[in-house]
């Protein structure tokens, strides 16, 4: 019968595409921490051993052979004896490749269990790189290769869909996305029996996911009773994602263990002791047991000997349950700060690069993304404190100003060490105040700022136009045309570029770093303003790594507003309280340039856009029929209500103006620089957003002219209810 009290462990690991032996190395520590606090079970990542995001590597045979190299490896160990593992990695099984999971036992391989459903949505592409196993509840054999041959003392073994029966209960195995199908794997497997599911992930971070994942994974034992331990990757494994931890353990719909969201901890082990009795009364109810005894899917149950509870341990009195305890959520604002700043570390240690440059312009967007580099450093100074090797070893190497091996002592000092800050000022075009911003932020939080002017390299490159064919452009405030305008602001914007760039390369050796190096050089381009095209192609928008380019302008907002408090920077208030402008014009008494003024639509607008296109999926002519409603200057104002009141023709106007605009400018999406990903509307061309850039003109499209035909239709109506209302006055 076997005991009823069961310590089982799940974990985050902060995995490294095709770092092999590091991968390993992290998988073996979390074991020893499972063992070391009694777990008999021990679950990981999805494709732990080669790293999640390896992309079209998975094409390549090498990753196959080297990810049963390294499970050789983790089977010869005898440290990991004694201790269930179920370990991601991907198969090659009669040449078809599959996203699967191997359970271990003392050196011996029980089962391999592939993934059925794959991710593919997003950013997802699993169905490029694998094969679901569509054959539900069967296995067939695997033919091992001669390298686990050995170990095994067998030639094949078992592969599919099946379970593992230990002495006292059984556990099953659902993969990441297959706890997100409306059919998922654990609900046949609790009518079966299976207590015990483990979930093997690779979910990356958006902004407020976590509550959506954990309402799904309470909800799948909250159903179906029984113990629930999900598994996730942690931090940047070499993508534009950010793995976000939460390893979690959950019985009967309650949280009782759950780790870390964000942390610079590689590995981090979550425990929980729970009691099989629990989960047997739970599932007592007679609607249930009709269901399981009807219920015609069985799967097939690979027995071991192996105890997950002793029946000695039942009298270790000072051995209970862990007691269950309410869910931890963090706010968008910090989920901002603290997502960046572990994402912004990972990089910066991996990269191998000295530091990072941004080039601050007075304006909240790159005010933003310094924030996030220091909120990286106070992060990084915290896990100091707290005697993380790991952190401490890679401060050393990367900090090479000063004494030695010594390490800095706040945020500031070592914000100073790896943060350059770069003013490129125009003299007509630029203002004291945001000069004057840009050097109190520097001063706030400690960066190495530089301080410059651009203007004699913008009339040396005027010069050449003026030389080359004896025109003269001018700027729109001084009489040139819309084309000599954007000539000129272009040319400052790219002359910024080259110059960031330039001082990124040369900085840690004119300030003396040993060995040089240089800086990685960071975007400021807000989700907005990319969606809309509003940013220059190949100016500062263009940059090694952008930190906020899938976060809006009102969500900047809210974190600088936040840090202003959390990280004690009041100088953060004069950018919360700036107009946002390029500074790319000349500023006179009678014109200043502003960024919505520009765009001929409000920062708040472009939001809605941006997720009625994504998210909601709609062309022009069904965001015109929503937004006819939901922005109507007809409708009755209620409480929370902060949508705009515009006509059925303002309507249109912006409608027709947004996708005219994003039309014209999705070229600019091919050549964006790579950005954290933070919303799911974002329109990174590269990896999330797949559209042409190449349009039709959408003035003469027949989406707008259907626009048209539905406006006309709209205002008659109008006319004859106001002409009713009339009459009848």
């Amino acid at each position: 019968m076997g005991g009823h009290l069961v310590t089982v462990a799940t974990c985050s690991l902060n995995q490294w595409v095709l770092d092999w032996e590091g991968n390993l190395q992290r998988i073996v520590e979390s074991i020893h921490l499972a063992k070391k606090a009694g777990a008999r079970l021990r679950v990981g990542p999805e494709l732990e051993i080669c790293g999640y995001s390896s992309l079209d590597h998975f094409h390549e045979l090498d990753v196959y052979t080297h990810s049963l190299e390294m499970l050789r490896k983790l089977l010869e160990d005898e440290s990991c004896h004694d201790i269930l593992i179920d370990v991601g990695l991907p198969i090659l099984h009669r040449n078809i490749r599959y996203n699967a999971r191997a359970i271990l036992l003392n050196g011996k391989i029980l089962l391999i269990r592939p993934k059925m459903w794959l991710a593919n949505d997003g950013n997802y592409r699993e169905m490029r790189h694998f094969t679901p196993w569509m054959r539900p509840r069967e296995t067939e054999l695997f033919h091992l290769p001669k390298i686990l041959q050995e170990i095994q003392g067998e030639t094949h073994v078992l592969f599919g869909d099946a379970v593992i029966s230990t002495p006292e209960t059984a556990f099953g195995a659902e993969t990441c996305e297959e706890l997100f199908t409306p059919k998922a794997p654990h609900i046949d497997m609790a009518l079966d029996g299976v207590e015990i599911i483990t979930n093997s992930s690779g979910s990356h971070f958006t902004l407020q996911k976590l509550d959506v994942r954990l309402k799904l994974i309470m909800e799948a034992t909250r159903k179906s009773g029984g113990v629930y331990l999900y598994a996730n990757q942690q931090g940047c494994d070499g993508e534009r994602l950010y793995f976000d931890g939460c390893a979690m353990i959950i019985v009967n719909g309650d949280i009782v263990a759950q780790g870390s969201q964000f942390s610079l901890n590689d590995v981090e082990v979550v425990t929980a002791t729970v009691d099989l009795e629990e989960v047997r009364a739970y599932r007592s109810s007679i609607s249930r047991g009709l269901q399981a005894a009807t219920s015609n899917a069985k799967y097939q149950r690979i027995q071991t000997s192996f105890e997950l509870s002793p029946e000695d341990e039942d009298t270790d009195i000072w051995k209970k349950p862990t007691l269950p305890r309410p869910p931890r959520y963090h706010s968008v604002e910090e989920e901002i700060a603290l997502c960046g700043g572990c994402y912004l570390w990972d990089y910066l240690r991996r990269s191998g690069t000295a530091g990072y440059l941004v080039p601050l312009s007075g304006g909240i967007d790159s005010c933003a993304t310094a924030t996030l580099v220091f909120s990286m450093c106070r992060i990084v100074i915290q896990a100091i404190q707290d005697g993380n090797q790991q952190v401490i070893e890679d401060v050393k190497r990367i900090c090479k100003y000063g004494k030695e091996g010594e390490l800095p002592k706040t945020p500031q000092e070592l914000c100073n060490q790896v943060f350059t800050t770069i003013y490129m000022g125009m003299s007509k075009q630029s203002s004291a105040e945001t000069r004057g911003r840009a050097k109190e932020l520097s001063d706030a939080i400690g960066s190495y700022h530089v301080n410059l002017d651009i203007d004699e390299a913008y009339e040396a490159q005027k010069k050449l136009i003026v030389q080359t064919t004896g025109f003269d452009p001018k700027f729109k405030v001084h009489g040139g045309t819309v084309q000599e305008n954007l000539t000129l602001q272009c040319l400052q914007a790219r002359i910024r570029m080259v110059t960031a760039y330039e001082f990124g390369q040369i900085l840690p050796t004119a300030r003396g770093r040993p060995g040089g190096g240089s800086l990685l050089v960071l975007g400021s381009a807000n989700v907005g303003e990319s969606l809309r095209g509003y940013l220059t192609k190949y100016d500062c928008s263009s940059a090694d790594i952008n930190p906020i380019g899938s976060i809006d302008k009102a969500d900047l907002k809210r974190f600088i507003a936040w840090a202003e408090k959390e990280f004690d920077l009041p100088c953060l208030h004069g950018f919360l309280t700036a107009i946002p402008t390029a500074e790319l014009e000349p500023i006179t008494q009678e014109y200043v340039q502003s960024d919505e003024a520009d765009m001929g639509m409000t920062y708040a607008e472009l939001t809605v856009f941006g997720r009625l296109r994504k998210l909601n999926k709609l062309g022009p002519y069904a965001m015109f029929q929503r937004l006819v409603h939901d922005w109507s200057a007809d409708r009755e104002k209620v409480e929370g209500d902060e949508a705009p009141f515009y006509t059925p023709r303002q309507v249109a106007e912006k409608v027709k103006r947004f996708f005219h605009f994003y039309a014209i400018n999705r070229h600019k999406m091919t050549t964006l620089t790579p950005a954290l990903h933070c919303n799911d509307y974002s329109p990174d061309d590269n990896r999330f957003d797949l559209r042409p850039f190449l349009y039709p003109p959408f003035w003469k499209s027949w989406s707008f002219k259907r626009i048209d035909m539905e406006l006309e239709k709209i205002e008659k109506k109008r006319e004859n209810r106001a002409g009713k209302g009339k009459e009848a006055a």
